[in-house]
Order: C-alpha cells, then structure tokens, then sequence
C-alpha cells in the first residue's frame, strides 16, 4: 500500500511545457551557389585598359524559382464555416461562480452561432483531392468548406475523412486536370536540406518561404497524438496549416502543421508531417472513410524518471512505465500495472511515442512481442493486436 502510494505520487509530479500554436508551418529549399565569372588574363597592355574589376561575387541562397512555378499553383486556400454551440450563461467562464454553484447550463441553456476557419491545401490529384489539417475544418460541426484554387475559382468541397490522431483531413473538389504537387518520398530527406513553404499565411495567396531541415522524427511535442514531425525553420505564420512542405526536387515532402511559438508569429520552429504518413493516411480515408489502427487495449502509460525507477527496482530509467489498463488484449496477455516496458518486437521504447507508434502501426490480427521490467525481472509477453476501438491512451502526469 506504502509502495503503490508513493509511486502515486512520483507520476503526479511528472508534467510537461510547451508552447504550441497550430496555426501552421513550411520549409525552405535545395543548396546551389552561384559560382563567380572572371575574365581570361590577355595582355598586361590590355589587362591595364580594361574596365575596373568586378567587386566580389557574392554567394547566392538556394534557387527556388523553377520549383515554385511548377507547385505554387496547385496549394490552395481552405476556408470553413462551422457551427459552435455557445453557452448562454453569464457565469460559464468565471471559475470562482461554478466552484460553489456548478455548471449553469441547464438554467441559461445555450445557443448557436456561426465561426469560420482558413488556412491552406494541396492538391495531390488532378480529379479533385485535396490535403490539409483537421485543424483547419475547425472544431465544431462543419456547415461548409470553401476551396479556394490559383485560378481564382471557389469551389465547395466535400469531407472524404479526418484523422484526427495526425491531425490531416481529405476534402474532394468537382474538378479535373487540375495541377498538383507529385509526392515525394519523406525518408530520404536529411537534416540541413533546402525545402520551400508553400501557404496562404494571413490569407496571402501562394505565397513562399525557404529554410532547411532542422530535425527529423520529431514527437513528444503536444501537437497530436500520433507524432513523427518534421522540423523546419523555414517561416510559417497563421493560414500556412495545411501548406505543402516541397523539395528541390519539387516534390512534396510534408505537409505544414504547427509552429512552435511564444508570441503567435514566426519564431524559426515549424513542424511538418511527412508526406509517407500522409500518404498513407490519404489511402486509408479514401478506401475506408477512417484510419484504422492497431491497438492493445486502454493503457496509460508515463515516462519513467529515475525516482520512479528506483521504488519499481529498476536498474535505469529506460522504458516506460504503466499506470493503467483496463481488461483487453494486454491484460489478458500478462501485462499488469507498473510494469516498465522496454521493447516491442525489439525495438527499444525510449518514450510514450514511440510505443504508441509502434502499436498503432502493427497490422491487425499479428501479435507483438512486448518485453517488460517486473520487479526487476524481465519477462516477454506475446501480446495479440486488435482494431483499434478504446485507444491506448499515453498520459503524462
């Protein structure tokens, strides 16, 4: 009882910071340098009468231009309009009000009102598909979504799916032969390489920016729950959500999410998600309207520190540890609370997303092998994999 009190109160003190604003990102571009002309030597006569020598060449940045008129045209301005219930009662936000008389809703009821979102998309087909982010739908129920194309052309688009774990949603426009963005492959991209942001930051159309690439596999930022960003510092303000994400290849790498920010504007810290998950999350909506995912039940599972590994006799602070399960395929193949996870299928677990990822990418219906720290022991349990219904939820306390 003691024990369990104690380790109660290590997860308690677990928390995180951040200062994530989903208003959107993008990147820069590919590296070519401009390499001076210097005139051939002739005579000394010849070299005295000539005209002053040039000053200095200077090194130019990376040359975007032909790239961006080959994508520019196909990333367009999302705008939607939703429908938000809103409290009537004057007392809803006062905290001090609701601790001594509650929720007041029932009293004042509520009321309807309209609330309109914009930001960017891709046109990933020539018959009408579009990428952008679920955020950028908005949060209440939608009534309309506008696609605002390069040619100047407003077309209403339909909702193909959501996905609201990578924060990405498919819309479908009566369109053909419309330009696009051709997909490229994330996993070549290494860090310090040119890419350009293409979005409607501040409802400025087509609009670019170059950086490179800071990080790459980037999670555990609090943006979403299924996390594995691309960094950039190319600059991303508000409306850029959604945006493509483009090599100098011209291909498209990611698509723009969140920047990282302090005062709600540009701070050199975007995030991107790459353009495989994307592709397949767009494959997954189009074939089944959902994203379905592996899953091994409801666990809750935390970071593990190194005062909680010492009460759980760990010998280090590897792995994660679980405060929670409810009946599923991991309790029922072993699994218990407290347990300190270590590897699935042996890959090392390192933090709550890689575990997550690893799961939720497992094919449905194949079993995984989880290996675990038990009262110092390790144990391998084969843990079976289930669609996901009940999520396993990773929460940081």
């Amino acid at each position: 009882m003691i024990k369990r009190l104690s380790l109660a109160i290590v997860f308690t003190t677990i928390g995180l910071l951040a200062g994530i604003v989903l208003t959107g990102r993008m990147r820069a571009n590919d590296l070519a340098v401009a390499q001076p002309v210097t005139p051939e030597p002739t005579t000394a006569e010849a070299q005295r009468s000539a005209a002053p020598a040039p000053a200095p060449a200077v090194t130019s940045g990376p040359d975007f231009t032909r790239v961006a008129e080959q994508t520019v045209r196909a990333v367009a301005n999302i705008s939607s309009i939703q429908v938000v219930r809103q409290r009537t009662s004057p007392f809803f936000n006062d905290p001090f009000f609701q601790q001594f008389f509650g929720d007041l809703d029932g009293a004042f009821g509520s009321r309807d009102r309209y609330a309109s979102s914009l930001g960017s998309g891709v046109v990933v087909s020539p018959d009408g598909l579009v990428v952008t982010n679920n955020h950028v739908l908005g949060e209440g129920a939608v009534k309309e979504v506008t696609v605002s194309l390069a040619d100047k052309r407003e077309l209403k688009a339909s909702i193909v799916g959501v996905d609201t774990w990578t924060d990405l949603a498919l819309l479908k426009i009566q369109a053909t032969n419309l330009p696009v963005v051709p997909w490229g492959d994330s996993s070549h991209l290494k860090v310090a390489e040119w890419v350009m942001a293409i979005g409607n930051p501040y409802q400025l159309s087509q609009s670019v920016s170059l950086g490179i690439v800071s990080a790459l596999g980037r999670s555990n930022v609090g943006i979403s729950t299924y996390e594995d960003f691309i960094q950039t510092d190319a600059a991303i303000n508000p409306g850029n959500s959604g945006g493509a994400l483009v090599s100098a290849r011209g291909e498209l790498v990611g698509i723009n999410t969140a920047i990282f920010t302090q005062s709600g504007g540009y701070q050199g810290i975007g995030f991107a998600v790459p353009s495989n998950l994307v592709r397949h999350i767009v494959d997954e909506l189009q074939r089944y309207g959902e994203v379905r995912r592996g899953s091994i039940g409801y666990l809750e599972v935390a970071p593990l520190t190194t005062q909680a590994a010492s009460e759980l006799n760990a010998p280090s602070a590897d792995g994660v540890v679980i405060t929670g399960l409810r009946q599923g395929p991991a309790s029922r193949a072993g699994l218990e609370q407290y347990d300190i996870i270590l590897s699935v299928d042996g890959r090392k677990i390192g933090d709550t997303a890689t575990l997550l990822k690893l799961i939720s990418d497992a094919p449905i219906g194949s079993s995984v092998s989880i290996e675990v720290l038990r009262d110092g022991r390790r144990q391998t349990f084969k843990v079976p994999i289930e669609r996901q219904g009940q999520r396993m939820r990773p929460r940081v306390r």
